[in-house]
């Protein structure tokens, strides 16, 4: 017998009108051309290194990926994401599924970051319709148009809205997609079906204004055609708390984001890989992305040796990892950090900095 499962359809779900935030994008937001603090000497010769590497990958055509935590979009740090990408610096945005909810809230209603523990008592965090309707409706709609989970989400933004098709026309692309024998259609096909059903929703636009969506990173990404590319896990996100939610439809834009990301990782010979406040998500994908990568690579009688990869975090670490991986009896073998990244090969540097300063000195350093 299956397990019994909780069932979503009973929760209060409450209006976002009515959370309270901590983080209001309009007071919050950090400017390009804003004063990085000073770094040390060690870490500016990173930086400066840095924007020479990223200045050679673009002038060879390669990866210059950048992937993030979410306190880097928390922190008011779109416009200078937006910054980087507009001047073509980078080729490649990742994050991770928070850092998709908090660049969207602060597009939608130009305020995020609920209080956690306040809202967990009261049986409210995570539980709001706008974020969890919205959010779950653009992937699923995003998923039957072929887009992945941040392209979805990005264009949702950008055009403020999304059209949903009819029940005919649903049913006319599942029938197609067994005539010709395209499963993965059928499926995400079936999944809107659902949704539509379930939410009695109507055919045509479904307008949903942005008015700050110049904050919104994924809308940019969408805009200049950069891939922002989403890796989450299953029940890490508030989203999956509302009832909207589909975790096959989450699944397919998912994978499609993961593919697209691979498939920069395999154009980093000669490229730059930065990776700043993702502590797991980043080595992760990455070690996969990578592994895959040198197989095609090894096929093909190449091998991938000279990527750039530079991790910034603020934890700090003592060991010069010029010199290779610390002894085991060093503190900093522990990093999670530098272990993962540094035993993937190619050239790696580790900065401790706040990343508003990393990446300000960065758009500083890539300007001249």
């Amino acid at each position: 017998m299956p397990h019994p499962q909780f069932d979503r359809h009973a929760l209060n779900v409450k209006p976002l009108s009515q959370r309270k935030d901590k983080v209001y994008i309009e007071k919050e937001h950090v400017l390009p051309n804003a004063e990085p603090k000073p770094f040390s000497e060690t870490a500016q010769k990173v930086i400066d290194e840095t924007v020479q590497r990223i200045k050679q990958a673009r002038e060879a055509g390669k990866s210059r990926m950048l992937t993030f935590g979410a306190h880097a979009i928390k922190n008011g740090l779109a416009p200078v994401f937006i910054k980087l990408i507009e001047d073509g610096w980078i080729t490649h945005l990742a994050t991770n599924g928070a850092g998709i909810i908090h660049d969207w809230e602060f597009a939608f209603q130009g305020h995020s970051s609920e209080d956690v523990r306040g809202n967990v008592a009261r049986g409210e965090f995570g539980i709001w319709q706008e974020t969890g309707f919205y959010l779950n409706l653009a992937i699923i709609v995003g998923a039957y148009r072929g887009m992945g989970y941040g392209e979805a989400v990005g264009a949702f933004v950008e055009n403020e809205g999304l059209d949903i098709p009819s029940i005919k026309e649903i049913k006319e692309k599942i029938a197609y997609g067994l005539e010709r024998n395209h499963p993965a259609d059928v499926a995400a096909a079936a999944d809107l079906l659902n949704a539509v059903y379930k939410f009695d929703l109507k055919p045509g636009r479904l307008a949903v204004p942005h008015p700050f969506k110049r904050f919104g990173l994924q809308a940019a990404a969408y805009r200049l055609k950069v891939p922002f590319t989403s890796h989450p896990m299953i029940g890490h996100d508030i989203i999956y708390c509302h009832p909207m939610n589909s975790c096959a439809a989450i699944g397919r834009a998912a994978e499609r984001d993961f593919l697209a990301y691979a498939k920069n990782v395999s154009n980093l010979e000669g490229g730059v890989y930065l990776s700043i406040g993702s502590a797991v998500m980043s080595p992760m994908i990455f070690e996969k992305s990578l592994s895959m990568s040198q197989n095609l690579a090894i096929q093909q009688g190449a091998h991938i040796d000279n990527h750039f990869m530079v991790i910034v975090d603020l934890q700090e670490s003592h060991w010069d990892w010029t010199q290779g991986e610390p002894p085991i009896t060093n503190a900093d073998y522990y990093l999670r950090y530098n272990k993962s990244f540094n035993r993937m090969g190619g050239t790696m540097r580790y900065v401790t900095a706040d990343n508003r300063d990393f990446l300000l000195a960065l758009v500083r350093g890539l300007e001249k």
